[in-house]
């Protein structure tokens, strides 16, 4: 028995020595990086759980902010919000109009001219009664950490209640309040209906964890700055 496992482990230490030294080198380093980057996808996820916990609400038991931060997501080709959006927007209907926010920033990509997320939720809103001058656009919320880093530093937001899916939510939760704003959030169930397209965007919310903590270690200004807007301050003060 010894004599057989002796002679296993000389042709396995064969075998290795036959492999190339850079594959050798290749494979390790690739070990390594698969297990590096698992745990920083598990202590990202965690650091996301931990500063949410406590701030995820629904519309009905949310507490009142002055301002509701909606995120944007796809805009149809024919420039109507998509289900994924209009269902963000509902929620930020309800509460506007249940008092529970007294405006609502919009904050999505308009980085081309042809495509603006801001402008058509500001439609969806305005056509579902909610005041004009009540809703304000933010053109450059180009991600999550964009929209809540020029949620604080453009628009002078210091407490909100954020508005996307329930998914996306703690990620949305926890950079907006390490990022300054005192933020909760409500999360849209609805759009579960879609299952595909919930389960694919539910599956990227790893690899968005370990972006999000890297961001705000990093605490990289947003891809757009700009002058300070006065437009939510407006928007609260005006009847």
């Amino acid at each position: 028995m010894r004599r057989r496992l002796a002679m296993m482990i000389g042709t396995w230490r064969t075998a290795v020595r036959a492999v190339p030294r850079w594959l050798r080198l290749a494979v390790g380093l690739g070990v390594v990086g698969a297990v590096l980057l698992t745990a920083g996808t598990v202590a990202s996820v965690n650091w996301i759980r931990r500063g949410a916990d406590g701030h995820l609400f629904t519309a009905a038991t949310v507490p009142e902010a002055p301002v509701a931060l909606v995120l944007g997501t796809k805009v149809q080709p024919d420039g109507e919000p998509s289900p994924f959006l209009a269902a963000r927007l509902e929620i930020a209907r309800q509460l506007y109009a249940s008092g529970k926010v007294g405006a609502i920033l919009v904050s999505g990509d308009n980085i081309r001219p042809e495509y603006d997320e801001p402008t058509a939720m500001r439609r969806w809103l305005v056509e579902r009664g909610v005041p004009a001058h009540k809703v304000v656009r933010d053109y450059a919320g180009l991600d999550t950490y964009d929209s809540c880093a020029r949620a604080k530093r453009i628009f002078g937001v210091d407490r909100a209640t954020l508005v996307t899916q329930s998914f996306h939510l703690p990620r949305a939760v926890t950079v907006c309040r390490r990022l300054g704003v005192d933020a909760n959030g409500v999360g849209d169930e609805t759009a579960r209906a879609y299952e595909r397209t919930w389960r694919i965007s539910s599956s990227r919310e790893h690899g968005a964890a370990v972006k999000a903590a890297l961001d705000v270690l990093s605490g990289r200004d947003p891809a757009h700055l700009g002058r300070r807007e006065t437009g939510v301050d407006d928007a609260l003060l005006a009847g």
